[in-house]
C-alpha cells in the first residue's frame, strides 16, 4: 500500500483554497509554491500548505479527498481553523 495525504493550499488567510491529494506531499506543496504546474493553484496564488492529513492507504486519501471537495466553503475553512488558527505554512513542518 502506497500512504498518501490530502491537504489544502490557500492564497491567504481566508483566501482562495485548493483540496488536493498526494503520495508525495513535500514534492506536491513545493509545486504549489513554485506554480511548477499550470492550473488552478497557480492563477489563484494558492502557496501556502494550510492543512493536511496522512492516510495509511492512497485509496482512502482520494476518498476523503472527494468527500471534503464537496464540502461547502464554511466547513473546509473550520477544518482549517480548528487545526492551524493562524494560517500558518506548514511547509516547514514537513522537511
Amino acid at each position: 500500500m502506497k500512504v498518501g495525504y490530502v491537504y489544502i493550499v490557500a492564497s491567504r488567510r481566508n483566501g482562495t483554497i485548493y483540496v488536493g491529494c498526494t503520495s508525495n506531499l513535500v514534492q506536491r506543496t513545493w509545486q504549489h509554491r513554485t506554480a511548477a504546474i499550470d492550473g488552478f493553484t497557480s492563477e489563484h496564488g494558492c502557496t501556502l500548505l494550510v492543512w493536511y492529513e496522512p492516510h495509511d492507504d492512497l485509496q482512502e486519501a482520494r476518498l476523503r479527498e472527494r468527500q471534503i471537495k464537496k464540502w461547502n466553503r464554511a466547513w473546509k475553512l473550520k477544518l482549517i481553523e480548528d487545526h492551524n488558527p493562524q494560517w500558518e505554512d506548514l511547509f516547514d513542518q514537513l522537511i
